[in-house]
């Protein structure tokens, strides 16, 4: 008997969901191998706040990526990518939420004890925290990955050279993302 190793790496990952849907494990493996690099770098935008180990962002992650394959509807009218990528910042940031509850309350999260202003209880700390998560979350999900790299970068402070330096493109086009940026988060946050 010979056997027969299909390629499903030109398949598209509409028909490898279905195939997966139907109990195919090789289309589950082939989706799980083509967006493991979007995970990684969904978990590395959320390791800034040190609630838990990027590994521990990446499993999470591929956790809200396998769930994905077992709940895509094509008819929803979203793209399989951009399903991914919603169910696995999801994923990382319910995690992270669950993280921040289960520590104690003066784990809660690594504060540098110079940044805290006069009069600050450990509430305001914890609330402060929480907002720049949640902050940082609506971010990744309007912006593009280039468009929330240079928004990050500029928020802390960041030379439109330096960050052109980073990046590796050009000045003009850190003007552009920016721009962009800024039209996008204004219609996010006003809706």
């Amino acid at each position: 008997m010979r056997w027969c190793v299909q390629d499903l790496g030109n398949e598209k990952d509409e028909a490898l969901v279905s195939r997966a849907r139907a109990g195919d494990a090789g289309a589950t493996e082939e989706l799980l191998r083509r967006y493991k690099n979007t995970v990684r770098g969904c978990a590395r935008k959320f390791a800034f706040n040190l609630l838990a180990e990027t590994d521990d962002l990446v499993q999470e992650g591929m956790i809200g990526l396998y769930a994905a394959i077992g709940s895509y509807s094509p008819t929803a009218g979203k793209s399989f990518k951009n399903f991914v990528y919603t169910c696995v910042v999801r994923r990382i940031y319910s995690y992270l939420r669950y993280v921040n509850r289960r520590r104690p309350e003066g784990e809660r999260a690594e504060i540098d004890p110079e940044s805290i202003p006069e009069g600050a209880t450990p509430e305001d700390l914890l609330l402060d925290v929480e907002s720049d998560a949640e902050f940082r979350l609506r971010l990744a999900q309007t912006l593009s990955d280039f468009e929330f790299r240079v928004v990050s970068l500029y928020l802390e402070g960041w030379s439109y050279a330096r960050i052109s330096e980073a990046t590796g493109k050009e000045i003009k086009s850190i003007d552009n993302a920016l721009a962009r940026a800024k039209k996008k988060l204004q219609k996010a946050f006003t809706a």
